[in-house]
């Protein structure tokens, strides 16, 4: 049991509040058949970043925009299996609403409609992919998303699955909790991440007044 602590949390959204995992993967497999890449090797590259970023780096001719909007209607149409991962609701219902948001590279659109089939609230400090010139492994999210709270990210624990997240989070001066929800140990660890757990469960949170304490059980 680690315990430390922190002014508030930061959290990513598919595969560390929600499992859209499935539903990512159907999309982005449909987008690799189209365009004849191996959908496997799409897939891994695709999770924890804006879609136009894989997009640039597979078909950097295209109409990035007009191939953006249709993956992001597939995934919009797709939540067959978007569910709340373990222990989040708990975690969140434990949290002062002014001490948690969500930093996500979904866009605004396809991040409430995911929220909305998960059952969970729509923070009004969340930051998405709309709302960030760059997006992760840059500290763009993150920083804005603790600046939104009103606090340092340096002061804030960000919670993440992804190795791209886990590097926007370092990069931005914050402690990343990562989930070994979606990649491996030695991915998150080689990402930099300063605790791995399996998922919410493994997290209890408590309210100081001053800021939170969180206790982990690795």
């Amino acid at each position: 049991m680690i315990e430390t602590g922190c002014r508030a949390l930061l959290f990513d959204l598919d595969g560390v509040l929600i499992d859209s995992t499935p539903a990512v993967a159907r999309v982005w497999t449909r987008w690799a058949a189209e365009h004849g890449f191996d959908p496997e090797t799409v897939v891994h590259k695709a999770h924890g970043r804006p879609s136009r970023i894989t997009i640039r780096e597979l078909l950097p001719n295209s109409d990035i925009d007009r191939e953006d909007r249709e993956v992001e209607r597939w995934e919009m149409e797709d939540l067959d299996g978007v569910v709340l991962l373990p222990g989040a609701g708990q975690l969140l219902n434990s949290l002062p609403p002014e001490r948690w948001t969500i930093a996500t590279s979904c866009t605004r659109a396809l991040a409430e409609v995911r929220l909305r089939a998960a059952g969970l609230p729509i923070p009004k400090t969340m930051i998405t992919a709309s709302d960030v010139k760059i997006g992760k492994p840059d500290p763009e999210p993150y920083l804005k998303a603790a600046a939104k709270l009103g606090f340092a990210a340096s002061d804030c624990v960000v919670m993440e699955d992804a190795a791209s997240g886990v590097r926007a989070g370092k990069a931005a001066g914050a402690r990343v909790i990562a989930f070994l929800t979606t990649m491996t140990r030695r991915d998150l660890e080689d990402a930099g991440a300063d605790w791995i757990v399996q998922n919410c469960a493994d997290i209890a949170a408590s309210n100081d007044g001053d800021g939170l304490q969180l206790s982990l059980s690795l």
